[in-house]
């Protein structure tokens, strides 16, 4: 396959054992051998939480866990979805009619997000069909982007299957646009780090035009994720949306308090280009423009000087326009102040001062305090778990992903590892005997991984 993405020609290349397991049960449920294996994996977002959306740089890194799709085309036009969890349901359907059922976020959704994304980037109608066995191990509804890395696993999969060829930008890119289609209005970091990551490093990842850069973590330091136990599906909930047009909406009105065509401005980013001034300086602006109690729809209308009827039908998406008030302040108030904390903590992994780790516990801490209080996308659990974290060695411990639940990631100098790691298994999951994941899947030391790959057989 001659597009950006690695192909490994050997099957043995990526996990023997699993990947045996996985072309056994293909057999077992297809009756046939599949052609050729895609992978693409999670990550855990270190710092740059809720900022894609508004156009700004996230600072992720891929995880070893990762979503494994083993892939037979066939003649017919009929694509067959099993997964080796039995949790989630088989699914078939004609590949040249694909319908997205935006009211219930099934698991085969996710897949056809990205087949559709192909599909419409190359404007075909008549799709191969394909027989495909999905089996994950990146813990679900965790922050750690399994539904993300489900999406580009199946546009990779089209590709692969099309025999067609794109960059991993514009793989990064379609992916990205494609998981709109499941309704959730998110930026494009977990698609852009599942393609652009490389083994050993973390990524600066920036939008408008997407580009990577390597951020080198310090080597003293261990990141340690350790999950909540409360599942929070993005798409299942209004929560992540409307964090998006709060948003939009602080954008509009900074932009119109300083006489910007704000009808033109949907990201907080655009202001700050358009105005030419720094993070710091747009922090003063929201405080002379934007005032901390929250705004009814009937106010922003007053303030732009549009109809509720426009707001509704030109800006609100259709999932928050019956929303009663919106925090405007206080979002666009962390958002500029988490972009700062990205390019801070980008600084600090390049100067590797001797308090390096001391340094990026430190932004963590203060992205976890924001998103908690002026995003408000934490959890009870979430909290205790941070202060657990803080408590037995951690510099820095914050949430990880949209929220609301999943993941907590924090900063553990590698002389504490061990240490650390009894304690919070203890005092979090043993005495409280929480969930019911796999011990690996519920706290464990990460390293950065690699991208997405497509494995032949031999």
């Amino acid at each position: 396959m001659a597009s950006g993405v690695p192909a490994a020609r050997r099957v043995e290349a990526a996990e023997p054992g699993r990947l045996l397991k996985l072309k056994e049960m293909f057999h077992s449920k297809f009756g046939t051998m599949p052609k050729f294996y895609v992978r693409a994996p999670g990550r855990v977002n270190l710092i740059g939480e809720h900022i894609d959306y508004c156009g700004y740089s996230v600072l992720p890194m891929a995880v070893e866990q990762d979503m494994l799709i083993a892939v037979e085309p066939v003649k017919t036009h009929i694509l067959q979805l099993a997964n080796t969890n039995s949790l989630y349901p088989e699914f078939t359907t004609s590949a040249n009619n694909i319908e997205i059922d935006k009211t219930k976020p099934m698991w085969h959704n996710y897949f056809l997000c990205g087949l559709k994304g192909i599909q419409e980037h190359f404007g075909l109608s008549n799709l191969p069909g394909m027989n495909c066995l999905v089996d994950g191990n990146i813990p679900p509804s965790s922050g750690l982007s399994s539904s993300s890395a489900l999406v580009c696993c199946a546009g990779l999969v089209t590709l692969t299957v099309l025999g067609l060829s794109l960059s991993k930008v514009e793989l990064a890119e379609i992916c990205a646009k494609s998981e709109r289609y499941i309704g959730t209005e998110g930026g494009g970091m977990d698609q852009s780090i599942s393609f652009l990551a490389e083994e050993g490093t973390a990524k600066l990842i920036e939008f408008n035009p997407l580009r990577a850069t390597d951020v080198k973590l310090p080597n003293g330091a261990v990141f340690v994720i350790a999950n909540s136990c409360v599942e929070m599906n993005k798409a299942a909930t209004s929560h992540f949306n409307i964090r998006v047009m709060e948003c939009r909406l602080a954008a509009k009105l900074l932009a119109k308090y300083k006489c910007l065509q704000w009808d033109q401005v949907m990201r907080l980013k655009e202001v700050q280009d358009k105005l030419g001034v720094s993070l710091e300086e747009m922090l003063l602006v929201i405080e002379d423009a934007l005032h901390p109690e929250p705004y009814s729809p009937e106010e922003v209308c007053r303030y732009l000087g549009i109809s509720l009827k426009e707001l509704q039908t030109q800006i609100l998406s259709p999932t928050t326009q019956d929303v009663p008030l919106f925090k405007l302040y206080q979002r666009a108030k962390h958002v500029y102040s988490e972009a700062a904390r990205v390019l801070q903590f980008k600084k600090i992994c390049e100067e590797a001062p001797e308090n390096t780790v001391q340094l990026l516990g430190e932004l963590m801490n203060q992205s976890h305090l924001s998103c908690r209080d002026m995003f408000e996308c934490s959890c009870p659990e979430l909290d205790q778990l941070v202060d657990i974290c803080r408590k037995f060695g951690a510099q820095g411990s914050r949430l990880t992903g949209a929220g609301w639940g999943g993941c907590t990631v924090s900063v553990v100098p590698a002389d504490k590892l061990s240490s650390f790691l009894a304690n919070v298994h203890e005092v979090y999951y043993q005495k409280s005997n929480r969930g019911l994941a796999p011990e690996k899947q519920k706290l464990f030391a990460t390293k950065p991984g690699g991208g997405a790959l497509v494995f032949f057989e031999a």
